[in-house]
């Protein structure tokens, strides 16, 4: 039996609680003053648009607070919709300019028609309802008598009866006037469902809807519709999302009674429910449950993701809206932590779903992302190591430039910004005379500049020596005494030694073993799939060379020369070359096939697949081709059929499910151990899941985690 876990009417107790409701008759809408004013309510609602806040002229008319009301708008004594009543608060702002900012203008000016101080003040107020079901706008005139202008003073109120909504719905009311002297005012209400008795005996659409119950089964949530078996009803969940189009995440139409169970990782702070009973003009009740589950806010900030919007670009995407804010980080080689960038560059609050840009000129593999919740860090992506390659070596100059053009320079480590020419034992410091050179010669990329400084990334890889060699040696030494001293022991250990020879021994033979992966940059979704792919396979390790982290040398050389190279280079170290078939890949070799070579050029200047049939298919003509090259698809990009049979001389491997077998063709015969060999697998399999989806995703469409998609809905009991 499942465990009571809050009723609805706990999941709703910031309600307005409901014990008298004033009826009013009709469906007129009506406005009305407080005594002293005059108001007009005009005909049909409006398109509200809110304008650019201008200047006042002098005394203007301005909202200053905003109350609601509940009534029942009634047409029969049990025939009533809800309805919220608005109370606009008026006060007068600014004052009239200074008279003697007029004199001297002359006898022309005096005859011209002066505006009496002492007249009266009018404004168009426009108010502004909004909720899930219905969105309606306002224009009241009201009229301020002379008498009551105060500068700075309240001169009263307007009340407009009134907006109907859904019950249970959460409403948002703005007010503004028109011209718009300030900012909007903004008011939220969550309205009531049938739980009062009075609504209950008054609204007629009550007395046939759904109750609703929520409980908890273990890690699963159950949502409990307790109504007849002959009673048809809809059930919607959504994303109540006010800052964007809100669309129903699972919808069905169920008859009762009906139980609907939820996984917890599908809670989310957002995610509201809808009943209705299926008959005309039925009153639907929505609920917002999980606002407070602490699994919801985890599983929000779990579903949240960091997408790079090529070439500076980033968006945060997530379900429901969250207080984040991002800054950039710096992620040197070696593990240390990830060091903001703040200054010189300043924290910026994130909009969910919302296209941000980097204030960057390059992009780098070393720049991260850092986005944080109320001083807690929750995220932090490197978004370019995909496209770029693997973490670099490389030296984060800090250039903070002051007035009279004074500049300094420092670099960033982990223990702080060290001054370059300075006295400090760091290698920042050790190096400062040839990070200067560097600098000054040009060797070092610009990634950042403004006014307040810049921020420059110099090469180390240069400057890395072997200034242990004393100690190795000596570790060498002791290593080798340690292993003839084993070599007296029993002989299981020296079993154990000889397994841990040939693990030594694949090691070094999947250290040595170069791949060279050939693909067709059908597009960027593509090519970002392919860079998380050689990225992972340079943690195995193996040395991958791939075009995507070769586009300069591609451009000098050509990619046909530069293809050329790198295959020599890998055939003569024993490596493989790896074919990445994709729809446009398999296209081209058709095309070869067919004795129509596509002309140069035509797939642009860094497409080396293109350029490499050429000398790929006289390999498989010829029978050269096993033992040299290794054939590749993503199977959920490509059906195993589509790739030519020509190219089935060697192993054509699917991914993700053959990567296995995939990895033990590329490290060869030394490979790994076949526990080690899987657990490699999977790790892969981990770094190529989100970039796989990323390509598969359908453009537009915001990714928000797994189990949270079109696809992923409840389970039906």
């Amino acid at each position: 039996m499942p465990v009571p876990w809050f009723l609805l009417s706990l999941a709703l107790g910031r309600s307005p609680v409901v014990l008298s409701l004033e009826r009013i008759v009709g469906p007129q809408d009506t406005a009305r003053c407080s005594p002293g004013l005059s108001c007009h309510l005009w005909d049909g609602d409006l398109l509200c648009l809110p304008g650019s806040i201008v200047s006042a002229p002098g005394p203007v008319l301005v909202p200053t607070r905003l109350q609601t009301e509940l009534v029942l708008r009634c047409h029969q004594e049990t025939d009533c919709d809800l309805c919220v009543r608005v109370t606009v608060h008026l006060a007068v702002r600014g004052h009239w300019e200074d008279p003697k900012d007029e004199e001297g203008l002359g006898k022309v000016a005096d005859a011209e028609p002066e505006e009496p101080r002492n007249a009266s003040l009018q404004a168009q107020v426009l108010l502004s309802f909004h909720s899930y079901t219905t969105a309606r706008c306002v224009l009241l005139e009201v009229e301020v008598p002379a008498a009551l202008v105060q500068p700075g003073q309240s001169v009263g109120s307007v009340v407009f009866d009134c907006f109907e909504a859904a019950l249970g719905a959460e409403v948002q009311i703005w007010s503004y006037t028109q011209p718009t002297y300030q900012k909007e005012l903004n008011f939220t209400q969550q309205l009531p469902d049938c739980r009062g008795h009075e609504i209950r005996d008054s609204i007629q659409s009550c007395w046939a809807l759904p109750w609703l119950n929520v409980s908890a089964d273990g890690d699963d949530v159950q949502l409990i519709l307790d109504v007849s078996e002959e009673q048809h009803f809809g059930l919607s969940l959504y994303w109540n999302q006010f800052d964007s189009p809100t669309k129903p995440w699972w919808h069905r139409n169920l008859t009762g009674p009906h139980t609907i169970t939820l996984n917890h990782t599908d809670l989310v702070p957002c995610l509201c429910i809808q009943v209705w009973p299926l008959e005309p003009d039925s009153v639907r009740t929505s609920i917002c449950p999980f606002r407070k589950d602490p699994r919801a806010h985890r599983n929000l900030w779990r579903a949240a993701r960091l997408q790079l919007l090529p070439p500076r670009g980033w968006r945060l995407e997530a379900p429901c809206s969250l207080p984040a804010e991002a800054t950039l980080c710096w992620q040197a080689l070696g593990g240390d932590p990830c060091q903001p960038l703040v200054p010189p560059l300043s924290r910026e609050n994130v909009t969910v779903n919302e296209a941000l840009e980097f204030p960057l000129l390059k992009g780098h593999p070393n720049l991260c992302v850092q986005v944080s919740s109320w001083e807690k860090l929750q995220l932090q992506e490197c978004l370019w190591s995909d496209s770029l390659g693997p973490l670099k070596d490389d030296m984060l100059l800090v250039e903070t430039r002051g007035p009279q053009n004074n500049r300094s320079l420092c670099a960033l480590e982990p223990s702080g910004c060290t001054p370059l020419l300075s006295g400090a034992s760091t290698r920042a410091a050790r190096l400062g005379e040839h990070l200067l050179q560097d600098l000054q010669s040009g060797q070092c990329l610009q990634l950042w500049d403004s006014d307040l400084g810049a921020l420059w990334a110099c090469p180390m890889n240069k400057y890395t020596h072997q200034r242990w060699a004393l100690v190795w040696l000596a570790c060498l030494l002791l290593a080798a005494v340690l292993f003839l001293l084993l070599l007296l022991k029993k002989d299981h250990v020296k079993v154990w030694l000889r397994l841990l020879k040939a693990d030594v021994h694949a090691g070094a033979a999947a250290r040595s073993r170069a791949a060279l992966l050939l693909y067709s940059a059908d597009d960027e979704g593509f090519e970002r799939l392919v860079g998380a792919l050689a990225s992972a396979l340079c943690q195995l390790p193996l040395r991958v060379a791939v075009d995507l982290w070769n586009r300069r040398e591609l451009s000098a050389h050509g990619p046909l020369a530069w293809f050329h190279a790198q295959r020599r280079r890998t055939l003569q170290e024993g490596g493989v070359v790896v074919l990445l078939f994709s729809p446009g890949a398999v296209a081209l070799c058709h095309e070869w096939l067919r004795g129509r070579a596509p002309a140069p050029g035509v797939h642009g200047p860094h497409d080396a697949f293109a350029a490499s049939l050429s000398c790929v298919l006289p390999d498989f003509l010829q029978g050269r081709a096993p033992g040299r090259y290794v054939g590749a698809f993503f199977e959920r990009l490509l059906r195993a059929d589509a790739v030519p049979a020509l190219f089935r001389a060697v192993p054509v491997l699917a991914l993700p499910s053959q990567l296995p077998d995939f990895l033990r063709a590329l490290q060869g015969p030394g490979g790994p151990r076949p526990g080690r060999l899987a657990d490699r697998a999977e790790r892969v399999s981990r770094a190529l899941q989100p970039a796989l989806d990323s390509c598969l995703r359908p453009p537009g469409t915001p990714e928000t985690g797994r189990g949270m998609g079109p696809g992923a809905g409840p389970g039906l009991k």
